[in-house]
């Protein structure tokens, strides 16, 4: 203890509780804010019958969950059954202790930063706690003994393999660039102003990181691992009452967490044109913090808005996608950031030639796709000697 001083101990466990509370409010406000967001999208209310505006419908809904009667049906396998859905919620939960949420605060004379554990591995803890979420769908798939949900659980493996190597390679040229595996470090080389963020330099590896992390949560386009049309609901179908929530609550956190953990690398953190810096020791980590809370919740807003925008990707779409244009892009990324970063040791230029580079590679890869599609067994041709409706009634 005498190389921790009680205030940091103590700030420590204020962070930690604070964080995982807020992470449950905003559990809470993303349930709310999903349904009125797209009930203003497609031109309808929306819940405004629960609560001023429908504020009371999460704690409707979580009440709901809660006394519904708790079903495991005698075929699965129990323990694995149980388990799956703490297997998705807690590392949800915990990858969020290496994300700086702000700058920091000074108290008592003892400077304490807005993390809770500045970790100079922080990358690769958050790629090997993410990488656990898929055990939890895939376990729940399988223990519930139902072809349906262990055709969910496949689809959610393969799709990990997909895009989980998108996901790395798509962070490797920032991590060339800062020299560091530290989120604080890599947020504090961006600087203050929007042109010196990682987006602009890495854009096509920030495009590729983002639609990874869309199929990272289970989200429509990527929600394959669910797809009711074709699965019932997937990996989840035997599930009720509260275990079937803790699905839906880790979905959420990891929105959360993947929004911040993306402001984080690409989008400058907490800075935004020197605003971070105004007011003494205290306002100005608040106001960092204030910063960071309204960019994680624009990239949430992303979140929804691409979730009622676009249908859902056929499965074979995805694969295809992930592979043969994804991958190529974060992988071309890296090289051409590494060749340029050596040769020219200028910012400017890497964002140059990532730009030029991704277009060439995704021009190249489309046209080999349209080159060798295969062409349909019928003609327009023989269209003429098809038969039809007509023939039949004939």
């Amino acid at each position: 203890m005498e190389n921790f001083p009680l205030v940091l101990v103590l700030s420590s466990i204020v962070k930690i509780l604070i964080i995982v509370h807020l992470l449950l409010i905003g559990v809470m406000i993303m349930i709310w804010a999903e349904r009125r967001v797209s009930g203003w999208m497609q031109d309808r209310l929306g819940p405004n019958r629960v609560g001023p505006q429908g504020l009371l419908q999460p704690v409707a809904d979580g009440l709901k969950f809660l006394f519904k009667e708790d079903i495991i049906p005698d075929h699965v396998d129990k323990p694995l059954y149980v388990l799956a859905p703490a297997m998705l919620l807690v590392p949800a939960l915990i990858v969020v202790a290496v994300v700086p949420f702000g700058s920091s605060i000074t108290l008592f004379g003892h400077e304490i930063p807005l993390q809770i554990a500045d970790i100079n591995i922080g990358i690769l803890y958050i790629l090997a706690i993410t990488s656990l979420g898929v055990y939890g769908v895939v376990l729940g798939a399988w223990a519930s003994n139902n072809k349906y949900s262990l055709l969910g659980g496949l689809r959610s493996s393969a799709q990990m393999i997909s895009y989980e190597l998108t996901l790395g390679l798509g962070i490797i040229g920032i991590l060339m660039l800062t020299s560091s595996l530290s989120l604080r470090t890599i947020a504090i080389e961006q600087g203050s102003y929007p042109w010196q963020w990682n987006f602009l330099i890495h854009f096509p590896a920030f495009l590729a990181f983002t639609t990874a992390m869309f199929a990272e949560t289970n989200r429509l386009p990527f929600d394959l691992a669910e797809a009711e049309q074709e699965l019932v609901a997937g990996y989840h179908t035997e599930y009720s009452s509260m275990k079937f929530a803790m699905f839906f609550m880790a979905e959420y956190m990891n929105m959360i967490v993947g929004s911040a953990v993306t402001v984080t690398l690409f989008l400058g953190g907490w800075h935004f044109f020197g605003l971070e810096n105004v007011g003494g020791p205290v306002w100005s980590g608040l106001i960092s913090f204030g910063i960071f809370f309204v960019k994680t919740a624009i990239f949430l807003f992303g979140f929804i808005w691409v979730r009622w925008t676009l249908p859902r990707f056929r499965y074979d779409q995805l694969m295809n996608f992930g592979w043969k244009f994804l991958l190529p892009v974060a992988l071309t990324s890296v090289v051409v950031t590494g060749i340029l970063w050596i040769t020219t040791n200028s910012r400017l230029v890497v964002g140059i030639g990532n730009a030029i580079s991704a277009f060439i590679v995704v021009s190249i890869v489309a046209g080999l796709l349209v080159m060798t599609t295969p062409k349909p067994a019928i003609q327009e041709s023989d269209s003429q000697f098809a038969p039809t409706a007509l023939d039949a009634v004939e």
